[in-house]
């Protein structure tokens, strides 16, 4: 059978665009495998962020993606071990989620593609040298706060508050810089930070409990202990009646007071389309590491209450959403 010139370009031309039609088969097969240290509600929207956006590209399982999730639950040698898994697989892109699990692949592999997500500074983390072009197999997304804004926020919502209290894990990097930060901000805000250590999930409510007496107020970052037992910190507050302010939004969902976050589904999202890039065929070392700027509140009047705090109207009506 005898085909025109002009068959001939369009059937090459639907080949090479086979792999990025939604609902056709991949050209060649894609591997992406994801990982995070923990299951938590900000770490899993980050997941579903990723696998939509892939999917919005065309890359589905049923188009032929094969697709890998793993979590190390909150142990960092687990962490390590699902990295050298990975590496052996060979996947196109490994998506490491939280900051342990983004160092345990990054010391696993120097030409794999890796992205990684929810990570507070790369940098600190020594994951890139540079939130410009890495030069590297290795780019992301950050979900850094300013926490200039995360002071004000506290301010709002307790404006007498001296003391700020903060539970996080020594052993997380992104938790260590944003407390030696703190340390620095809070005495130019007239406050002072008070910390308790948690080195495991199972400590966040004991950490919690030596602050009662101690702080006015106390704060969490996206410290992935803490939110991973976040029940247990808001049993103390409301018994206690210590106010919660997070920067992470599901724990208002959770019994915090307020938020002021990103929005981990759509910074999924964000990484998702990084991936895409990678897989059709930019270089990871090419593209700068990325942040969310886009911040939203979420306030829970109900866990105000428990927690001896009264919101203003004012207050409540500018949150992006009211958790009741």
């Amino acid at each position: 059978m005898k085909f025109s010139l002009r068959t001939k370009l369009a059937f090459g031309a639907a080949i090479l665009a086979g792999a990025g039609v939604q609902g056709g088969a991949l050209a060649q097969p894609v591997s992406v495998a994801v990982t995070s240290i923990v299951e938590h509600p900000a770490l899993d929207s980050v997941k579903d962020g990723v696998k939509e956006a892939l999917a919005k590209a065309g890359y589905t399982e049923a188009s032929g993606l094969k697709w890998q999730f793993q979590t190390a639950q909150g142990n960092t040698a687990i962490a390590a071990q699902i990295a050298r898994k990975y590496v052996g697989d060979k996947p196109n892109v490994i998506v490491a989620i939280s900051t342990p699990s983004a160092q345990a692949v990054v010391a696993a592999t120097k030409t794999i593609p890796v992205v990684y997500s929810a990570i507070t500074d790369p940098v600190a983390a020594q994951l890139v040298k540079t939130l410009g072009p890495s030069g590297t197999n290795v780019t992301g997304v950050s979900d850094a706060l300013a926490l200039e804004k995360q002071i004000d926020l506290i301010k709002q919502v307790v404006p007498k508050a001296k003391r700020v209290g903060m539970v996080y894990n020594p052993g997380e990097a992104n938790s260590v810089v944003v407390v030696q930060r703190l340390r620095k901000l809070l005495p130019a805000a007239g406050m002072s930070l008070v910390e308790a250590t948690a080195a495991r999930t199972v400590d966040v409510g004991a950490a919690a409990r030596s602050l009662i007496g101690k702080v006015d107020v106390i704060y969490t970052n996206t410290d992935n202990n803490v939110v991973s037992a976040y029940e247990s910190l808001v049993k103390v507050g409301n018994d206690a009646r210590i106010p919660l302010i997070a920067s992470d939004t599901d724990s208002v969902k959770r019994g915090a007071i307020a938020a002021l976050g990103v929005n981990y589904h759509d910074l999924g999202v964000q990484t998702g389309e990084m991936v895409v890039k990678i897989l059709k065929g930019t270089q990871p070392g090419t593209i700068p590491s990325e942040t969310s700027h886009k911040l939203e509140l979420y306030v829970n009047p109900t866990a105000a209450k428990k927690q001896g705090v009264t919101l203003s109207e004012a207050f409540v009506k500018s949150a992006a959403k009211v958790v009741q």
